[in-house]
């Protein structure tokens, strides 16, 4: 069995389950919420290729490079963005968490809690992952502030790193948890979603 495979994550406010095409409707409704794929300095699906996403997303599965979840509130049942393991390198026992993106609704709402220490337990826990990465855009101050209220460590940023679709170029943020820190993020996660202000 490889390493990293197909599994179902939830707790009480959040699920994330293998992504699937049933979940095409409700990932195009989120898209749309805010107008997610306007912004220009994250890469996030078109409404109208979001099965072309999702294929491939799915087909990076198959090659053992990505495992694509959807994301859902548990309660509802309803999907309201995606998420992944990917960069995934076995025999280093690394992983990046990459490629999420919630609606606008549910933004800032404590759920990107839950589900990245759902993800972050998994890797060290049940994975044994010495260590697990996070990669964003320079200017993409939203996803640095939440990767860094994560407990994340800047690695470094690797400048000029990716062409974009209109022609810029992207400095690239690396931040990481390594294994060893993982206890003291785990009990830092499980303050921030124990608070009676995080619903």
């Amino acid at each position: 069995m490889p390493w990293i495979h197909p599994v179902t994550l939830s707790d009480a406010r959040v699920s994330l389950m293998p992504l699937s095409h049933d979940h095409h409707d409700d990932l195009v409704e989120a898209t749309q919420d805010g107008d997610l794929w306007t912004l220009w300095y994250t890469s996030i699906p078109d409404p109208h290729t979001m099965r072309t996403e999702i294929d491939r997303r799915l087909g990076l599965r198959e090659a053992g490079t990505m495992m694509p979840f959807s994301i859902a509130q548990t309660e509802s049942g309803k999907v309201v963005g995606m998420t992944t393991y990917m960069n995934i390198d076995e025999a280093n026992r690394r992983v990046e968490i990459g490629s999420t993106w919630y609606r606008k609704s549910v933004q800032r709402s404590g759920l990107n809690t839950h589900a990245k220490r759902l993800l972050l337990a998994h890797a060290f826990e049940t994975l044994g992952a010495g260590a697990v990465e996070f990669r964003t855009h320079f200017f993409n101050k939203q996803s640095r502030a939440a990767i860094e209220r994560l407990g994340a460590k800047l690695d470094g940023i690797l400048r000029n790193h990716m062409i974009l679709p209109d022609g810029s170029r992207r400095d690239t943020c690396v931040y990481s948890i390594i294994e060893n820190e993982w206890p003291a993020v785990r009990t830092h996660l499980d303050y921030q979603i124990n608070r009676p202000r995080i619903r």
